[in-house]
């Protein structure tokens, strides 16, 4: 028995299916089925059953998983103990929402180029419910998403957090200054889906207003629902900064509320048991990067390139 057959198949174990396991461990399907064979043959139990239609854990294989995550996870701890500096080399796939891509990504991608040239990284981008899924199925190595995750396979370490604040095109609202349930009545909600982290603290301030069911445009895109906010379809919230910004350059116009909406608490979240020395060096660049500090420069005035380099 040794580690590379125990981290084959603690991947196997943990991922979807033979194809994604291979791809963490970067080897071919065929090198990663032939260690966990030379595994089973060793302990002399089948820790996979594949006379079905997909490979599943047997009763032996169920008893090994904790046991290998927990000799992978002293193998990382001695390596990192060891090494003066630890390189990284191969894929990192990892989730963010919008708003994060619109924001810190780029400078966390230059950051870990810089540090780390050989690994190459693809982040991905979507609302948070499926980040969290595709993570669990081992698809992800690690995301940032609103909110700490319930799921028991997957551990949370909190980053930063984000304010919103309401706006409505003025035209659409007039004098009006504050944002009402009366308002809420008679014009549509522009917001995020469902399973966006915002459906929280939306569906905590609709309670708050005692407001049990508006009529909702549901777009996935902030960059969209700030074009339906300027052409005045409806009212919403937007990220604070970035409705200051809009607010001072177009007619739409920060709204007022008695209740104000929560802040919006992000994490870096990863697989239990996945000690890696990637996971945690992303995780120290991502705690040195993430700010959603920049998302009101997304659309005030651009300087050419020559006015910046004076």
């Amino acid at each position: 028995m040794t580690l590379k057959q125990l981290e084959a198949f603690y991947w196997a174990a943990s991922c979807a299916n033979f194809a994604m396991a291979a791809e963490r461990v970067h080897l071919s399907i065929s090198s990663l089925s032939k260690r966990i064979v030379e595994l089973e043959d060793s302990l002399g139990h089948p820790l996979f059953d594949r006379s079905g239609h997909r490979a599943t854990l047997t009763d032996a294989g169920h008893r090994l998983l904790p046991q290998a995550a927990q000799l992978l996870e002293s193998a990382a701890k001695i390596q990192a103990s060891l090494s003066q500096k630890i390189g990284l080399s191969g894929r990192c796939v990892f989730g963010v929402g919008e708003l994060s891509a619109l924001t810190w990504l780029p400078e966390f991608v230059s950051a870990s180029r810089e540090q780390f040239p050989d690994l190459k990284l693809e982040p991905y981008v979507d609302i948070g419910a499926v980040l969290e899924e595709r993570m669990d199925r081992g698809e992800l190595d690690f995301a940032v998403i609103a909110g700490r995750s319930s799921r028991q396979n997957i551990l949370s370490h909190p980053l930063t957090e984000a304010r919103f604040v309401w706006v409505a095109s003025s035209e659409l609202v007039g004098n009006a200054q504050m944002m009402t349930s009366a308002l809420l009545k008679r014009l549509p909600l522009i917001t995020l889906p469902h399973g966006a982290g915002t459906t929280r603290i939306l569906d905590d301030w609709l309670l708050g207003q005692g407001i049990n069911s508006v009529e909702r445009i549901v777009c996935n895109h902030w960059g969209a629902i700030a074009g339906l906010l300027l052409e005045g379809i409806g009212v919403g919230f937007l990220p604070e900064e970035l409705a200051r910004t809009l607010s001072k350059r177009s007619k739409l116009k920060v709204l007022q509320s008695r209740l104000l909406l929560a802040p919006l608490a992000y994490s870096y979240q990863w697989r239990r048991h996945d000690a890696r020395p990637l996971i945690g060096l992303m995780r120290e660049l991502v705690v040195q990067t993430a700010s959603f500090s920049s998302v009101g420069q997304l659309f005030g005035p651009r300087e050419s390139n020559n006015r910046r380099k004076k």
